[in-house]
């Protein structure tokens, strides 16, 4: 495993520890994937799941962006957690508590049963158990559907803990300063508004959100 080297701005946030990106995508199922498209650079958001230390991702094969990594062209994919918000006594000098990364490379195809474990991979980094509750996919859902996987072989993380940094005339004010912490949390489920009568909300659904049993 290597890194991408440096960083030239705020060297000091720079995390170089494999299980810290390991920890920071169990937190995080959105990654934004960049890649250069037919009409130049282009972006767009999708669920990614940490699966046999590679970063997977799906789509339909219809997606031309999909079409395209799947050729071969290379990628560079960002997750963020925020987990505060650093207020500062002083606006310009307020920030968050973060962990970000950026990992890049060129996405492999996956075939067969690859891909298959790597599909249930991304569905249970979202909802944990679920597999168990569904039917298997058709072989027409599955031949419509493309999987790739980055290896985590060139990545950059950084991370920041840090309280305010006010100037001592600040700090010798009346302002209030500190962090705001940050979680995700799931809301008690809404059940679909063509679920039979008497179908009881999913095991893994109530998992997530204890609080609505």
């Amino acid at each position: 495993m290597t890194d991408a080297g440096d960083l030239t701005r705020f060297p000091d946030l720079q995390v170089r520890d494999l299980g810290a990106l390991r920890a920071l995508l169990a937190d995080v199922y959105l990654g934004t994937v960049a890649y250069i498209g037919p009409h130049g650079p282009d972006a767009l958001p999708t669920a990614v799941a940490l699966h046999d230390d590679r970063l997977v991702w799906h789509g339909s094969t219809g997606a031309g962006w999909l079409r395209r990594l799947a050729d071969g062209s290379p990628v560079a994919v960002s997750v963020t957690a925020l987990d505060g918000v650093v207020v500062a006594r002083a606006s310009f000098e307020s920030s968050f508590w973060y962990r970000s990364a950026v990992i890049r490379g060129i996405p492999q195809v996956l075939e067969g049963d690859e891909r298959g474990a790597a599909l249930d991979a991304i569905v249970e980094r979202i909802l944990p158990g679920r597999t168990a509750e569904t039917r298997v996919p058709s072989a027409k859902e599955l031949a419509a559907t493309v999987v790739l996987a980055l290896p985590l072989d060139d990545w950059t993380l950084k991370a920041s803990r840090d309280w305010p940094e006010d100037q001592p005339a600040d700090v010798a004010g009346d302002v209030w300063a500190g962090v705001v912490p940050l979680e995700v949390r799931h809301l008690a489920p809404l059940d679909a508004p063509d679920l039979r009568a008497g179908i009881e909300v999913a095991a893994s659904c109530r998992r997530l959100s204890p609080g609505s049993e």
